[in-house]
């Protein structure tokens, strides 16, 4: 039975160019799952565009001398640029400045409102006179109400890392103009998010997702309380109510709306404007959101919540497969500090079809991982050059001078080729439940695993030799019959991840179609035709040599130097103490029970903690190096007789140990020591 699915994929913020630790994370897998399920005939339509509002891009575009549409207009061309040289097979690739985005994106608050789901309040906000406008958080610097530092962001302190409001910050100035800032009342309009928590908690005990997802979202909905979907900006959705001039809607609030209004978009240049509708209003639709992990709390919680409060039957999410951060060299990816590869120079050298291997090969599915240049190297040149490319041409080439570069007849097999043609069924049916599984990194490894087993089943059975006697001939065409079917196993199994590979390998075999409109039941099941000429073979990878990839790592780390300005300011050292104030710190072993964000900071997580003798409540700076269900279950050093303290409104009981460099925090974590035993 045909299903019917909608496929998004996160929508990318047009403020800067993608990486492949985007591509990693929410791209890639949804490109890859919709290929596979057109495969399946099933009826797919595939969705995704940029993300153009919001105060980060109208302060990058102030900051280059750009009005914000001439900013998300480059924006939008590069990453949509950037997509088509990855080959993505996008149904309808969007924009959120469409006209039809702000309709929909109205009626979601319209609806919210009239549901008494919105409720409108005055709230201080700082306000520049000089410039007569109110100043979001981003324009906003100060002297941090923690540590005193005079250089504090308006939501948190590079110093000490202390995450607040603007509002709390000391003698606060616009980031742009140096201008004093007051407070000043202002009216907002918040989502009272805390009134969906029955029905979010009900639909989640439905859900089989990965546990990651599901035990973090399940904390947070808990932790549901009234947010602020307006702010003060020219630039976004305007409020679509009487006398709220100068008032947008944030962006988080408009832009998973623009998966609905995208879908909407699709159905006006396909000339059925109500096209959208069996897709965003049948319950049969099956709705997959693919995202990164930072964007679970917005898909998993708040979406949903804002879709509930719909007087329109639009589908919520039935799958949520957040895959975790992909790395560049052990690193975060960031142009800022030079640690990025520059795709312009990429797609010179190497194919979209290496990198989208290489990435589902080491996809970060249930944790972190990341790119390497070695890595690269010998995938590219061990998996898919020696295995994968190795088998393709040495089968066509013999079967061109051995078999007059036609498909041979298969008769009379003997065991080891029925074996041999039952294990590529076996494969091909591994390969199917790992894609419908979104489990990339193992369907990658099922095609090694089918290409290698190609190899030795060609290795085993010598065709050169058989070839050398008509008494043998049989057995060699036998040989080449199933190593036939075994390429066109492979072509069907790794189409989703490296379609153009795929479809050489296809026309290859004789075949003028397309292997992307063909069925995949078909395909597995129905052998080639004996006498169906094949095409001439050719290579279908380079090998990348030693050389290359030292150039490539000299490269990144040149990189790295050029754009940093000065060596880690490493903190002096304080006062020499003495041994007998040292032990009066008391260290201690604890298990984290529990961790779950802390409301309104983007750097506090509150831990259960358990030492042994009690548990205890501690919060810590550490959100933005770990998410929170990563934590569950591990050992950490705790100061265990430090005076308790309140941090945005939560006591701590306690303080976390933990290595920190500049933006870089690590925690030292033991791995067998009971809760409650003594550090020193």
């Amino acid at each position: 039975m045909t299903e019917k699915i909608l496929i998004t994929s996160a929508l990318p913020y047009a403020n800067g160019p993608l990486h492949f630790g985007h591509i990693a994370g929410a791209y890639l897998p949804g490109d890859c799952y919709a290929r596979f399920q057109r495969l399946l005939k099933n009826d797919v339509l595939y969705i995704c565009g940029s993300d153009e509002y919001g105060i980060a891009i109208t302060l990058s575009a102030e900051l280059a001398k750009r009005t914000p549409k001439e900013h998300v207009d480059i924006f939008h061309q590069i990453i949509k640029d950037l997509f088509a040289k990855l080959n993505f097979s996008f149904d309808h690739y969007s924009r959120t400045t469409w006209p039809g985005h702000n309709e929909t994106v109205c009626q979601y608050f319209k609806d919210l409102l009239d549901n008494g789901y919105i409720e409108e309040r005055i709230t201080n906000q700082l306000y520049s006179e000089v410039d007569a406008k109110f100043l979001a958080d981003r324009y906003v610097v100060g002297e941090c109400p923690r540590c005193g530092y005079t250089n504090a962001r308006g939501d948190e302190c590079p110093e000490c890392g202390a995450s607040y409001d603007a509002t709390d910050l000391k003698n606060p100035r616009s980031r742009l103009t140096k201008a004093p800032l007051i407070l000043k009342p202002t009216k907002h309009w918040f989502l009272l998010l805390d009134k969906f928590k029955e029905k979010l908690t009900q639909w989640l005990n439905t859900k089989n997702w990965k546990p990651n997802v599901l035990n973090f979202i399940k904390g947070y909905v808990q932790e549901l309380h009234p947010r602020a979907i307006t702010r003060d900006s020219s630039w976004g959705i305007p409020v679509p109510l009487p006398n709220t001039e100068g008032k947008v809607l944030y962006v988080w609030f408009d832009a998973p709306i623009g998966y609905i209004s995208a879908t909407k978009e699709w159905a006006l240049l396909k000339g059925d404007p109500e096209a959208w509708k069996k897709y965003w209003l049948d319950t049969s639709t099956k709705l997959i959101n693919f995202i990164g992990k930072d964007n679970i709390p917005f898909h998993g919680a708040i979406f949903p919540a804002m879709t509930l409060g719909q007087n329109q039957p639009y589908k919520i999410v039935d799958e949520l497969p957040a895959n975790e951060f992909y790395k560049l060299e052990g690193r975060q990816f960031s142009k800022s500090d030079g640690w990025y590869i520059d795709l312009e120079d990429f797609f010179t050298k190497y194919t979209a079809d290496q990198i989208r291997y290489v990435i589902a090969a080491n996809a970060p599915e249930t944790a972190d991982s990341e790119f390497t240049w070695k890595d690269f190297q010998m995938r590219c040149n061990g998996e898919l050059l020696g295995k994968y490319g190795n088998f393709v041409n040495r089968v066509l080439v013999f079967a061109q001078q051995h078999c007059e570069g036609r498909v041979p007849a298969a008769n009379n097999l003997q065991q080891i080729d029925q074996q041999f043609l039952n294990q590529i069924t076996t494969l091909v049916t591994q390969a199917y439940h790992h894609y419908q599984a979104f489990k990339l990194r193992a369907a990658s490894q099922t095609i090694v695993e089918l290409a290698q087993a190609g190899n030795v089943y060609f290795d085993q059975k010598r065709p050169w030799s058989d070839a050398k006697s008509p008494s043998t001939r049989e057995s060699m065409e036998n040989t080449i019959a199933c190593c036939l079917e075994c390429l066109k196993a492979l072509a069907l199994i790794s189409s989703p991840i490296i379609p153009s590979t795929a479809q050489k390998i296809w026309q290859m075999l004789g075949f003028e179609s397309t292997l992307e409109q063909q069925e995949w039941s078909k395909v597995a099941s129905t052998p080639l035709k004996s006498g169906q000429k094949l095409e001439k073979p050719f290579i279908l990878f380079q090998r990348i040599e030693d050389k290359q990839i030292q150039q490539e790592v000299e490269k990144l780390h040149n990189m790295t130097s050029n754009t940093t300005q000065e060596a880690p300011k490493l903190a002096p050292l304080k006062p020499l103490i003495d041994i007998d104030e040292v032990r009066k710190v008391d260290l201690r072993v604890g298990v984290i029970l529990k961790a779950e964000a802390v409301p309104k900071s983007k750097k506090l997580l509150q831990l259960r903690v358990d030492l042994g003798f009690e548990q205890r409540t501690i919060v810590a700076g550490i959100s933005q190096a770990y998410p929170p269900e990563s934590l569950i279950g591990k050992r950490i050093v705790v100061v265990a007789n430090l005076k308790p303290a309140t941090l945005m409104g939560v006591e701590s009981q306690g303080m976390v140990l933990a290595g920190s460099l500049e933006a870089t925090l690590e925690l030292p974590m033991l791995n067998n020591l009971p809760p409650g035993s003594i550090v020193s």
